[in-house]
This record gives C-alpha cells, structure tokens and sequence, in this order.
C-alpha cells in the first residue's frame, strides 16, 4: 500500500523508474543547478587572478541573477511557441558557449558579461525543465517534483565541490568543465527527449505580472524576496568571509549543500504534515535570522558552523516556497511561478552587489545584520499575509494530510498538465 506521507511513495511508478528522456532532462539539471554555487569556493581566487576587489567579483552573483529575473518574464512567451525541448536546448546552447568564454575572461568585466549571458541560458532551461519533466515523468506529478528537487539538491551540493576541485589548479577550469558537461546534457536530450505537445495557450510577456495581482502570489513573491537577500548573502559573500582555501571553502559549501537537498526532499514535507506550512515557513525564517546574526558575529568556526546549518533552513524555505508559487492562485502554474520569481530573484541579484558594499561603508558584521532583518521581514510578511497565503492545497500535495482547523478548503486549481514551472525552488 502507498504510503501518503512519504515523499518518496509515488505510487506504481516509482521515482527510479523513468524513461530516458526523464533522466537526460533531470541529470542537465543536476549541472544547471551546480552552475549556481560553482564559483562560490573560488571568489577569492577568481579576485586574486583577475585583480579584483570582493564587491567586482560578487558581481558575477548580480549579472547572473538579475538577468535570470528579467528573463522569467521570456521564458513561458518563448517555451510556449517553440516548444519545451526546443527552449532546453536553446538555454543549454547559451550555457554552454557563455561558461567557455567565462574560462577565457581576462577582467573580471568580461566574466561579469559572460555570466549575464550564462543566466539566460540557465533561466530558458532551469524554467522549463520541470514541467517537461513532469509531462514525461512515470509515477505522476509528484514523483516527478520530488526527482527535480533532488537534482536541485544535487546540484547545489555538488557545485561548490566541482568548483574547488577543478579550482584548486585554476579558476578557469570550472567555467571550461561546466561547458563540457553542459554539451552533454544537450545531447542526451537531443537523442532522447522528443517534443511534447504546446499548450493550448500561448504565454504572453506580460501575463506573470498580471498573475502577480492575486494577494496570495504577491505575498508569497515579497516574503520570498526578502528571504532570498538573506539566502544569497550566505551564498555570495560568507565565502570572503570565511577567507579559506578552495578546498576548505567548497568543502564547507558541499555540506551547507547537502543539508538543503535532505531538508529540502526529506524534512520539509514532514514538518509541513505536522505543522502546516505557514507555521514552518514562519518559524524557518525566524531560525534563518538567528542563525546568519551569529554567523555575522560569531568567530571562525562559528560561522562555518552557521553556514553549514544554514543550509538546513535554506532547504526547508525552497520546499514551502515552492508549494506557495505553484498553488496559492488560480493562475496557469508556469505563468504564476514566472511572476514569483521575477520578484525574488532581483533580491538574489541585490544580495551580492549591496553586502561587500555595506561592509565597505560599516564593518563585516552589519551586512549579516541586514540578511538577519531581511529574514525576519520575510517572516513578518507569512504572518501578516497568512490568510491569503493559507495554502491547504498544497500542503496536501506534499503531504497527502487533511486541512487543520481553520484553514480554508482547497480553491479549484489547473490541471497538472498545465505544467509545473519553477526555477531554482
């Protein structure tokens, strides 16, 4: 029997049984999401080799993310006119040339370009890949969510580590490997993912902003925003920081990373069954804050030890977060995650640009100070907001439980095959 409140009990079909396609599409993935936390460990180098300050270099984090942001308002325009295999390979094409110039760059002015170039890519397949996925994927949707959140985990664990591997020796040679793996995923896809059927709708440029007029979703897409500054000042400026070799820092980041795939795939939708994902969420940031003003004031081995917890907290947001995008409106699934995740990701662009900055005009506490504040505002805004974000139907989903007393009966949502669009969690 089927066990509801197990994430990993998806019925007949099971997670591990998928066809090829599912499998070349969630292992490109594993590599798209690695590219996010692949630089993390050789900051400092990428500074020393290119002769440049903390603030120049966290720019790659900026260019990457703010074009990723603008381009969730392209992605479901362009996916729903060529096709979804035909936008994974245009991105992974992007990727693949834009992370071989990265290795090229000789100022940290081309780098911060070409990374611009890479989060495009990144957004036109990291956008679409769920909801092919999802289309192609044995066991139904929910086998299909809980394989793409394990290939985010995946991914994000093993990015810093790839990163100070190939880094050791030089910070070129992780841009010139991301490149090398990146052309294989399009292959895998070109020779085994074939085209699924276009929506009946094509997506207009405009129609995420427009979904962002439900309360809910513009409630969920302004938490996450402030979380999301909190989220990338750990991700992209701890690491100066923490000043340690590639080795130590990628090492630290591996197991930050690990922690987020298990919290993300295993815990979260436990805590959720248990507590309701509001209170979760709530009670996540809080911990998030407390735990990133420590890691700001705290000695050595304190703030590798609050990065590496961090990633616990990080991977219990990404979940619920999730689930808010992808239920709390009524609007096409894709097109209400394009709109979310044009807001938080210029928080995820805003975090690398503004934390070195802070630092230069105060100390290296106050920037952690400001994540920890950001953090408890996201909070604020779930309890504030929580009746629009009350969100039975999606903690269902993740858990297969029944509404607490009282929380609202599920709203009437689309179908599942209006595809599942969510970049990065």
């Amino acid at each position: 029997m089927d066990d509801p409140h197990d994430p990993f009990d998806t019925g007949s079909g099971g997670i591990l049984r998928q066809p090829k396609s599912v499998w070349a599409t969630a292992g490109a993935s594993v590599v798209a999401f690695m590219g996010i936390g692949l630089v993390d460990p050789i900051l400092p180098s990428i500074a020393k080799g290119l002769d440049a300050t903390a603030g120049q270099v966290s720019l790659l984090f900026t260019s990457y993310f703010l074009i990723t942001a603008l381009a969730m308002l392209v992605t479901g325009f362009v996916s729903s006119r060529i096709g979804g295999r035909k936008t994974l390979l245009l991105g992974l094409a992007l990727v693949v040339v834009f992370a071989g110039l990265s290795g090229t760059s000789g100022s940290v002015g081309e780098l911060v370009g070409f990374r611009a170039g890479w989060g495009l890519g990144n957004a036109l397949f990291v956008s679409t890949a769920l909801a092919v996925i999802v289309g192609a994927a044995a066991g139904g949707s929910a086998a299909a969510i809980l394989l793409y959140e394990s290939a985010l985990g995946l991914g994000m664990a093993c990015g810093p580590l790839a990163g100070a591997l190939l880094g050791d020796a030089s910070w070129r040679y992780p841009f010139f490997g991301t490149a090398a793996l990146m052309a294989v995923g399009f292959l895998c896809i070109a020779v085994f993912l074939r085209e699924q059927p276009k929506p009946a709708r094509k997506t207009s440029l405009l129609d995420p902003l427009r979904a962002l007029g439900h309360g809910g979703l513009a409630s969920a897409a302004v938490s996450a925003f402030f979380y999301n500054y909190t989220f990338f000042t750990v991700l992209a400026f701890t690491p100066f920081v923490l000043d340690m070799s590639p080795y130590r820092s990628g090492a630290v980041f591996f197991a930050w990373g690990v922690l987020l795939a298990v919290f993300s795939v295993l815990v979260a939708p436990r805590l959720q069954k248990r507590f309701g994902s509001l209170k979760v969420l709530g009670g996540s940031l809080v911990l998030l804050a407390v735990d990133v003003l420590v890691l700001g004031y705290g000695d050595h081995t304190t703030a590798v030890v609050c990065t590496v917890l961090s990633g616990a907290l990080i991977g219990v947001n990404n979940t619920v977060y999730t689930e808010l995008a992808l239920g709390v409106s009524d609007a096409p699934r894709p097109v209400a995650s394009a709109g979310y995740n044009f807001v938080r990701w210029f928080a995820a662009a805003a975090a690398p640009f503004f934390a070195p900055k802070i630092e230069e005009w105060t100390d290296v506490h106050v920037p952690f100070v400001v994540a920890a504040v950001t953090a408890a505002l996201g909070a604020l805004v779930v309890v504030v907001r929580r009746r629009a974000l009350s969100l039975p139907h999606s903690r269902l989903r993740s858990s297969g439980g029944t509404p607490t007393a009282g929380e609202p009966r599920p709203r009437p949502r689309h179908a599942t095959e209006d595809g599942v669009t969510v970049f990065a969690n």
